[in-house]
């Protein structure tokens, strides 16, 4: 009887496991089977009530109508390497989110987003640098320093007074003899880089003696202020294209200038400041050194800058991507 039983039973079983297999109640396994656990196949999904919401379709069409498109590095025929500057969109997930939590009455509060380009400096490879992207209102201010130790603290007071930052290039062995003075303008916050150790002509050297010049000055740097190097700028504007490899190969952008003060002529504060605000344009460098004709002009260039509705900033702040973003409402 038992045996009976249990022959019945199998018979039973077999039937069921195959009928599973095929037909109409098989498909509906194989379909359960491919659906994801934690999915519910009941009601509509939350993003399709989202997508349905006009606040999130309002917030969609205003994307769709301000948004910018980024500009990518190009490599120009005059100005070499142009870095890229990148577009602004409205984040439209953020922005419905912190929407939704606010009260109905609210006026909506944008989120933006910035979009890189597709071509960045870095895709342009081993080329200098003269200017800015055109499109950023950003002016970078450097400072060559190889002498003029009088000069420096002034000029870093009218930066502390202006609240704007510059970048100030170290001759290698101006830095091995004042490294308080060097740790001033770290402590001040500014940008400090490289301008090889003697202050030689560049593209006279032996790919040895130009290796060693840039090397030596971006291990000082890391060594006494703990600086990770990034610009390289050839000393008196001399360089060829060895150097710009070299200094490439040691993990450097060669950076020069748009405009040059000529402050080593001594030219008198007013031609300087005329000067400045006759040519500067966003994406511009400006060249100087701490010299007394720099010194007494610095105020009035800032501030002409200013004036221009151009920011003035570090060379790292002027070739960066990012977006200079105005105050919304």
């Amino acid at each position: 009887m038992n045996g009976r039983k249990g022959a019945v039973l199998l018979a039973c079983f077999a039937t069921v496991v195959g009928i599973g297999q095929t037909g109409v109640v098989g498909e509906y396994i194989q379909e359960a089977r491919q659906q994801p656990a934690a999915v519910s196949t009941w009601g509509p999904k939350v993003n399709d009530l989202k997508q349905q919401d006009p606040l999130y379709k309002q917030i969609l069409e205003k994307r769709e109508q301000t948004r910018i498109q980024p500009v990518d590095a190009v490599l120009d025929r005059v100005w070499k390497a142009i870095p890229g500057y990148n577009g602004l969109e409205i984040d439209a997930e953020e922005t419905y989110k912190q929407a939704k939590a606010a009260r109905s009455s609210s006026p909506i509060t944008y989120v933006y987003r910035q979009i890189p380009p597709k071509v960045s400096l870095e895709d342009l490879g081993a080329e200098p640098i003269y200017r800015g992207n055109p499109n950023k209102p950003m002016v970078g201010l450097m400072i060559n320093v190889a002498w003029g130790n009088e000069f420096i603290v002034p000029m870093l007071d009218i930066l502390d007074e202006e609240k704007v930052k510059a970048t100030f290039f170290f001759d290698g062995s101006w830095l091995k003899k004042n490294p308080e003075l060097a740790k001033e303008i770290q402590k001040r916050g500014h940008e400090l880089e490289n301008h090889a150790y003697t202050h030689p002509n560049m593209s006279q050297l032996s790919e040895y003696r130009a290796s060693m010049e840039i090397s030596k000055t971006q291990k000082l740097l890391k060594e006494s202020l703990g600086v990770e190097n990034t610009w390289f700028a050839p000393p008196s504007g001399d360089f060829n294209q060895q150097t710009v490899k070299i200094a490439a190969g040691l993990g450097l952008k060669t950076v020069l200038w748009t405009l040059d003060t000529v402050d080593w002529r001594n030219p008198s504060p007013e031609s300087v400041v005329n000067k400045i605000s006759n040519k500067v344009q966003a994406g511009t460098l400006i060249l100087m050194h701490p010299t007394a004709s720099s010194s007494k002009s610095l105020q009035g260039m800032i501030r002409v800058i200013k004036k221009r509705g151009l920011v003035p900033g570090t060379v790292s702040q002027t070739l960066s991507p990012e977006r200079i973003i105005p105050p919304t409402s």
